[in-house]
Order: C-alpha cells, then sequence, then structure tokens
C-alpha cells in the first residue's frame, strides 16, 4: 500500500521556482563568463602617459585577438582590433543600427571572398580616453558577425605596444 504524499501542497510550487530561480542565475553567470572570455576589454583600462596622452591598455582574449568596448557617434560598440584592414569596417546591420549613411560603393577582398562596401565618415570614434573625430570607414555588406573591424583609419594615429598578452595603445 503506498503511502499518502506528505508534503505540503504549497512547497511542491515554491520548490519548483527555487530550481526555476537558480537555473536562471546559473544561465546568467555562464554567459557572464562566456562574454568576458571573448570582450576581457569590457572596462578599459585607461591612463595617461608620460606625455599627458591618454593610453588604454587591453587584454588579448583566449582566441589570440584584442576586443574592447568603444563607441562609435557616442553609441557602445565592440571592437575588433584588426591591423589588416585599411578602414575601420563595420558590418552593415551595425552600421544601420548606428544610423550610418553610404556612400560610393568599391569591392573588397577578404578571406571569405569579395563583397561590396561603402565609404562612411564617422563623426566620433572613441577607445576609452582615446578619441578621434571625422575618421575615414566602410560599411561591409559581407561581414556578418557582431563585432566592428578597428583598422588602420584609427589605428595609424597610435602607437602600439605590445607586451605578453596585453597591447597598449595611445597618441603619439
Amino acid at each position: 500500500m503506498n503511502e499518502p504524499d506528505k508534503t505540503p501542497a504549497l512547497s511542491k510550487p515554491i520548490i519548483f521556482l527555487i530550481w526555476i530561480g537558480l537555473l536562471i542565475i546559473t544561465t546568467l553567470i555562464f554567459n557572464n563568463v562566456i562574454k568576458k572570455q571573448h570582450n576581457s576589454n569590457q572596462a578599459l583600462r585607461i591612463s595617461v602617459n608620460e606625455f599627458g596622452h591618454p593610453e588604454v591598455t587591453l587584454l588579448r582574449n583566449k582566441y589570440g585577438h584584442y576586443v574592447a568596448s568603444g563607441e562609435i557617434n557616442n553609441q557602445p560598440v565592440t571592437f575588433l582590433l584588426d591591423t589588416g584592414a585599411t578602414l575601420i569596417a563595420i558590418p552593415e546591420h551595425i552600421a544601420n543600427q548606428l544610423n550610418l549613411k553610404k556612400g560610393n560603393s568599391f569591392l573588397t577582398e577578404t578571406t571569405n571572398g569579395s563583397s561590396v562596401s561603402y565609404r562612411t565618415i564617422l563623426d566620433k570614434v572613441s577607445l576609452g580616453d582615446i578619441v578621434m573625430n571625422n575618421v575615414p570607414a566602410s560599411i561591409s555588406s559581407g561581414m556578418q558577425f557582431d563585432e566592428i573591424l578597428l583598422g588602420m583609419s584609427f589605428l595609424k594615429h597610435l602607437k602600439m605596444t605590445q607586451q605578453g598578452k596585453q597591447l597598449t595603445l595611445s597618441i603619439h
């Protein structure tokens, strides 16, 4: 003969809600850990060099890339530093969110093949306290990821010093 369940009826829903709450908290923590592994520079390390110029130190992520949070036209974005990119290259879906205007089109060659890009000028680009105005960029239709390639139209104005897993950027 089965004994009746002596657990009060109210405690089963409470136990269920506790488990759901724990699952949500665990998921949020796990997502945050993954995000930090990809972009370990969400909170930039900013200082001033011996010449009084702003300096930003970035940590390399687990994939060997320098990914950092920044801004374009005062709107938050995620940059992937790319010294092989001539211009700042912005995926078209992000350019639409930033309300960027497309200029003349041109063909770009990447490791994924050819695609059409459009010239644009960014009013303001910020990486921490390093800020530049009127920076040439491209809106790239062939890019499907959520990072903006921070190319040489921005980086050529900076002194870059790499030491171990750190890259320090400063205005020359």
